[in-house]
């Protein structure tokens, strides 16, 4: 099964996209005996709208495009349900399990994600009911993804 984050806005270079890169790599060795491959990152630009309604419809329509009717997909939003780790990581093997092919993951830009992309969502997902900068929710999630692959494995890593 083939996992795969989108994003609106770009990661700059330094700390963050190390630390995001570092987990996605420790993920994607760890996953291939799992048959989880990819953890790729596709960055989408935000756009230059000036009303944040529109800004998220536009963003909402670049996020659709680069997502396949088939896939399953994951939307990162304040308001979606709070999942502990090890039932993110069967909520993983539950779709491998199922045969799906693609699970996307996706994180909007500032204004947050429109609500078309919301409505096409399988799961919408929370990282607590605080706001997150896109950059910092990139991170929990690329841990999150490592550390639910190591779950999986029955690895140490994961010490609950």
């Amino acid at each position: 099964m083939e996992i795969a984050l989108l994003a609106v806005g770009r990661l700059k270079s330094g700390p963050e996209a190390d630390l995001c890169g570092r987990y996605l790599d420790r993920a994607r060795a760890a996953g291939r005996a799992f048959g989880f491959r990819g953890f790729a990152v596709t960055e989408l630009a935000e756009s230059r709208a000036t009303r944040p309604d529109d800004r998220k419809a536009q963003e909402a329509d670049a996020l659709a495009a680069a997502v396949a009717a088939e896939d399953f997909l994951v939307c990162l939003d304040e308001a979606g349900e709070a999942l502990g780790s090890e039932a993110f990581a069967a909520l993983l093997r539950r779709q491998s399990d199922a045969g799906c092919k693609r699970v996307r993951f996706v994180i909007g830009g500032a204004d947050g994600l429109g609500p078309a992309v919301l409505k096409r969502a399988d799961l919408t997902l929370s990282f607590g009911r605080m706001t997150w900068p896109h950059q910092i929710v990139r991170i929990l999630l690329a841990e999150q993804l490592y550390r639910a692959v190591t779950i999986i494995a029955g690895h140490p890593y994961h010490r609950a």
